[in-house]
């Protein structure tokens, strides 16, 4: 999987923020594919034999077995107000966001009140004040804690949210900071929306959150556990792409936005901007030993695949998670990095965290384990 070798020196010399533990949390309602698909033909194509051909065809080619989500699918399948749906958002969204908050910390023996800043990123609701916000007071935060709401990330917010993390510990090395994703996609479906997009969002996407506790250069050795080290990030924006991934929003709530041209977008844009990273600290794709890739669909990882001649076992953590739980939007690259944590490569090997969302925008992130 790597051309990386004992002894092999790259990045800068100095000390490094260093992602300290990862917890992930999903709902309790979990569902069959084959089941989710069913409760679809009946709502969303009426029973349409066509529809239910189609639909057969989209699971099969899926990658998805089972999705968590925040609410019973009998229940889901009869929601059609959006202020009701982005009700039940707010209200699950601090649940998971806490569970999953709460469980970071603990893991990374850190208390509440010695973060300084906490990061939080979500596409799927709207609450002002912001998810973070909310829970600084529910789970002990400082109230001079520093908060970076972001919006409008989607896929890409796990990537864009360790970019930020690394941002802030860079400039701040003797602090803890934290990243927090929440993303419960099953309540912006759109029950009555008969679209190619809205059916095969459908089929991919589930309900998840994820935090990421993270230290300062100057504190990396007061670490309980010890993840990788955040070398340096990048983003790139795609030219005239701005509706092929995305939300239409209005009354109706979140509409999809999702062109099959996006596989497509990957395989011409994604290489370059991965080789002019890695060019900055002379590495080449063939020396990345951990490839932490957003679970965007199996078209998607086959095009990320077939840019860099991957075996298969280089995105099999990416397949077990859009498998497992399905497409969790920002949240999904971060269950990537968690699993990757369990079993590490060795020490100094790079990774390389890559996430595609609206914009059309590649995020990408160094690692160094």
């Amino acid at each position: 999987m790597s051309r990386f070798t004992e002894g092999f020196a790259w990045g800068p010399d100095e000390p490094l923020p260093r992602v300290t533990a990862i917890e992930t949390a999903v709902p309790p309602h979990r569902y069959r594919q084959e089941d989710i698909m069913a409760a679809l033909a009946r709502t969303t194509l009426m029973e349409s034999r066509t529809g239910i051909l189609m639909l057969r065809k989209i699971q099969a080619n899926a990658g998805v077995a089972t999705r968590h989500f925040a609410l019973p699918l009998e229940r889901l399948i009869e929601l059609d107000d959006f202020t009701e749906n982005n009700r039940l958002w707010h209200d699950a969204a601090l649940e998971l966001g806490e569970r999953a908050l709460t469980g970071a910390l603990r893991a990374a023996g850190v208390e509440p009140g010695e973060v300084d800043a906490v990061i939080s990123t979500t596409v799927t609701g709207l609450a002002v004040p912001s998810l973070e916000a909310r829970l600084a007071h529910r789970v002990g935060l400082r109230p001079d804690v520093t908060r970076i709401p972001l919006f409008g990330y989607g896929c890409a917010g796990g990537a864009a949210g360790l970019a930020r993390l690394n941002d802030y510990l860079r400039a701040h090395p003797d602090r803890v900071a934290v990243l927090l994703a929440v993303e419960l996609c099953s309540l912006a479906y759109q029950m009555q929306d008969t679209s190619m997009a809205n059916i095969v969002a459908g089929s991919l996407f589930g309900d998840g959150a994820a935090a990421v506790v993270a230290v300062g250069g100057h504190r990396g050795a007061e670490a309980v556990a010890a993840g990788p080290q955040l070398v340096d990030s990048r983003s790139r924006l795609v030219p005239d792409s701005e509706e092929v991934l995305g939300w239409d929003i209005g009354s109706h709530g979140f509409r999809i936005l999702l062109a099959p041209e996006v596989p497509t977008l990957t395989e011409e844009h994604l290489p370059k901007a991965v080789h002019d990273f890695l060019g900055t600290y002379d590495l080449l794709p063939g020396q990345v030993g951990s490839w932490i890739v957003h679970g965007g669909g199996p078209k998607v990882l086959t095009a990320v695949e077939r840019s860099f001649d991957l075996p298969p076992a280089a995105l099999e953590p990416t397949r077990r998670s859009l498998s497992e739980r399905g497409n969790l939007s920002s949240v999904s690259v971060l269950d990537v990095l968690h699993t990757t944590m369990r079993t590490p490569p060795r020490p100094g090997t790079p990774g390389l965290v890559a996430a595609m969302g609206p914009g059309f925008a590649i995020e990408l992130a160094l690692v160094r384990w």
